[in-house]
């Protein structure tokens, strides 16, 4: 069979992509390898999308103005990230809210316990899962084919142009394919190969749990790279959080996410401290904690809080270890009492508190001890005393694909005529290292409306394309960048 545009994935930036295309006149076939009743990638896990704004507006409080949001960008990533497609996303996530409506996605205010994200990130009402049954309704309704359990295998390609894809023996051709199918983090193997052994020889990666789907497993970006496009990214380098060490292998989402560790201390097996548990805000540094504990012997921390953090954090989906006093929390633990009492009575000793304010980078800290911490120190001393044993929990990966503002694949450094990809597959752009709340979606969402958009212009620069349509999609996204879209032929 042969569609004007062929999306490869079933979450956020796929979505995208295919409603763009197909309001731009493109016929168009969406694979998702998942079937039906697991649709929509680890996007399904999401809750909302980091947005730029100069003033308040409705669900968005105050301003986070363009400059704010790229100067959290570079922080995060250490500048490791691409200035011109990072302003592009930040740029899109201003005026993206409207057409989110216009195919069924809902808002609303910040949920209760998430630090911080009224002012930069608007909330999807049902969460991710309700963003994505949305989208697909939508593009039910506009034509767009959808076709479930149907995995890519591998592209042909011609000299940097794609030609068809393959689900098993069966050949798809299309004049243009946009891919969006996820990182390689469910391919454990892979991951494992990536991560290596560390220096007490453990395969770091075994310890590793999946926060998202099982159907990210990288397929179609190895065939990719087996064919020479050109890479962007480090292997090892992902979206990583520390969630509870009891969840699920994959799936756990959200609900497994321990957001109590700024608000208390984090020690490893050995029962030492290894890091700043208050260096900034919690949506800003809650991603790096997993790769964080992936380094530590065993890869496990112990989260350790007391009755003061109790009701200022969202409420994690399992019970803590709870005691009495800190010896008996060390013991449930199983971890050394006397290095145990040692860490917690050094930690207290060096705290000095000045006015406790969760909700901004407080003068509460320590002094004279190493690691430091920085912001919300307290001492640890009001029973009953809550633990948690936490695993490096995986998102996505950011070895992608290297891409131009047309978010076109590339290959010896050309960009391809009609072979574009978007989402986690090419996030590694944009992502170097590092993470912050909300902006896997504002990338998925930005590129993937660019992806639409440039795949039906490769597929109808015969002049099919509908005209009123057209300009209306590049003005859209013309407005976050002036070179961000080709404008080609509009008849």
């Amino acid at each position: 069979m042969t569609v004007d545009v062929l999306v490869i994935g079933g979450g956020n930036a796929a979505l995208c992509a295919a409603l763009m295309a197909r309001e731009a006149g493109a016929s168009v076939l969406l694979l998702e390898s998942a079937p039906k009743e697991w649709r929509g990638g680890n996007s399904s896990h999401t809750r909302n999308i980091r947005c730029m704004h100069d003033a308040p507006q409705d669900v968005l409080t105050e301003a986070y103005p363009e400059e704010e949001f790229w100067q959290d960008l570079l922080k995060v990533t250490a500048g490791k990230t691409n200035e011109s497609l990072g302003r592009m996303a930040i740029r899109a996530s201003s005026a993206c809210r409207d057409w989110m409506r216009k195919h069924g996605v809902k808002f609303q205010p910040a949920l209760s316990g998430t630090l911080h994200l009224s002012r930069t990130n608007a909330t999807f009402m049902g969460g991710g899962k309700a963003l994505v049954n949305a989208y697909f309704r939508s593009a039910e309704k506009i034509g767009v084919q959808i076709r479930y359990n149907s995995p890519v295998d591998r592209l042909e390609l011609k000299d940097g142009k794609f030609v068809a894809a393959y689900v098993g023996e069966e050949r798809i051709e299309a004049k243009a394919c946009v891919m969006a199918a996820g990182g390689f983090e469910s391919n454990l193997a892979w991951v494992r190969e990536a991560w290596g052994q560390n220096a007490l020889g453990e395969w770091t990666a075994d310890n590793f749990l999946v926060r998202g789907t099982r159907y990210n497993q990288g397929v179609l970006l190895k065939n990719l790279l087996d064919q020479g496009a050109d890479a962007i990214g480090d292997p090892t380098q992902a979206h990583m959080v520390a969630i509870d060490a009891r969840s699920p292998l994959y799936d756990g989402g959200i609900c497994t996410r321990l957001d109590c560790v700024s608000l208390g201390v984090v020690v490893n097996k050995h029962a030492a401290r290894f890091y700043d548990e208050g260096e900034d805000f919690w949506p800003k540094r809650y991603a790096i904690w997993g790769r964080l504990v992936a380094h530590q012997p065993g890869q496990i921390g112990y989260s350790i809080i007391d009755a003061k953090a109790v009701g200022r954090f969202m409420p994690p989906v399992f019970e803590g270890v709870k005691a009495d006093s800190l010896p008996e929390l060390a013991q449930k633990l199983g971890l050394d009492v006397v290095t145990f009492m040692q860490t917690m009575s050094e930690y207290n000793a060096a705290c000095r508190e000045g006015t406790f304010d969760h909700t901004v980078l407080d003068d509460c800290h320590t002094e004279n001890l190493t690691p430091a911490k920085t912001h919300w120190a307290r001492p640890i001393d009001t029973a009953p005393f809550y633990g948690y044993a936490v695993r490096p929990g995986i998102t996505f990966t950011y070895l992608g694909l290297k891409v131009n503002e047309q978010a076109a694949v590339h290959f010896k450094d050309q960009p391809s005529d009609n072979l574009f990809v978007a989402g986690e597959m090419m996030a590694g752009n944009v992502l170097g290292q590092g993470y912050m709340a909300g902006v896997g979606i504002t990338i998925g969402m930005a590129f993937g409306r660019i992806a639409g958009v440039q795949a039906a212009q490769a597929a109808l620069k015969s002049g099919t394309t509908k005209t009123a349509v057209w300009s209306e999609l590049v003005e859209d996204l013309a407005s976050t960048s002036t070179s961000s879209v080709r404008t080609g032929d509009q008849s």
